[in-house]
C-alpha cells in the first residue's frame, strides 16, 4: 500500500491471534483458543473504527504486529493497511522506535493506540488527532491504570523509558514525565481494556463485538 501524503499517522498495536502465544493471562479462564479468539475479535472491532476515520480524516494507518507474518497479516485484516513488525525489546522500546519512524517521516501528529479495548470508537481517535492541533501530549486512560491511546507532536523518548509496563502505575507515570517535560497534555474518557480474567466482563458487555 503507498504511503499517503499527510501529516497524521494513526498506529495500531496487535498480535496475530494465535493460540498459546497470545492474551496468555486469560488462558486459564478461556484456554489458548478462547484467548486467541478473543484478541482476533479485539482486532478486528479496531479496525471497524479505524476505517471509518480514514473516510474523514488523511490519515496514515499503519499497523504493528508481533507474531505472524506480514503475509498472515494482510490475510486477516486485509491488504489496505501497512505492516510493520514490532521488533524485540519491552513495550516501551517498541513503541519509541514506532515514533521515531514516524517523526523521521516528517509526521506532524500521531496517534498510538491498542487493540485491548472493546469500548474504542472512531470518534475517540478523531478527539485525539484534533487534540494535537493545541496539545503536545494526549493519553486515552485505561480503567487499570494504563492507557489505550497516546498522541504526540513530537518524539519524546522520556514518555516510554523508566514506566513499569503492565501496572497500574503506567498512565501516572507517563503524566508525570510528560509534566516534567513542560509538555501540556490533553487527557480523554476512560475505557477499560481487556487483559486479565475479571477485565472479561468488559467485553462481554459488548455483544456486538
Amino acid at each position: 500500500m503507498k504511503s499517503r501524503q499527510t501529516q497524521e499517522q494513526l498506529i495500531v498495536f496487535t498480535r496475530y491471534p494465535e493460540p498459546g502465544t497470545t492474551k496468555t493471562r486469560l488462558v486459564k479462564a478461556i484456554g489458548k483458543q478462547g484467548a486467541a479468539d478473543l484478541q482476533r475479535k479485539l482486532a478486528e472491532h479496531t479496525l471497524s473504527q479505524v476505517r471509518p476515520l480514514l473516510q474523514i480524516r488523511q490519515v496514515q494507518p499503519i499497523v504493528y504486529f508481533e507474531g505472524g507474518s506480514v503475509t498472515q497479516m494482510q490475510v486477516w485484516l486485509g491488504p489496505d493497511l501497512s505492516y510493520r513488525e514490532q521488533g524485540s525489546g519491552d513495550l516501551g522500546q517498541r513503541l519509541q522506535r514506532a515514533c521515531a519512524a514516524a517523526f523521521k517521516q516528517g509526521i506532524k501528529r500521531l496517534v498510538i493506540i491498542g487493540a485491548d479495548c472493546p469500548g474504542l470508537q472512531a470518534n475517540h481517535i478523531d478527539q485525539a488527532f484534533d487534540a494535537l492541533f493545541h496539545k503536545d501530549l494526549v493519553l486515552g486512560p485505561a480503567a487499570d491504570g494504563g492507557y489505550y491511546l497516546i498522541g504526540m507532536r513530537r518524539e519524546n523518548k522520556t514518555l516510554f523509558t523508566k514506566i513499569p509496563w503492565g501496572t497500574e502505575t503506567v498512565l501516572a507515570k507517563t503524566i508525570k514525565a510528560g509534566k516534567e517535560l513542560g509538555l501540556s497534555i490533553e487527557i480523554l474518557g476512560t475505557l477499560s481494556d481487556v487483559d486479565r480474567p475479571e477485565d472479561l466482563g468488559h467485553f462481554n458487555h459488548y455483544s456486538d463485538i
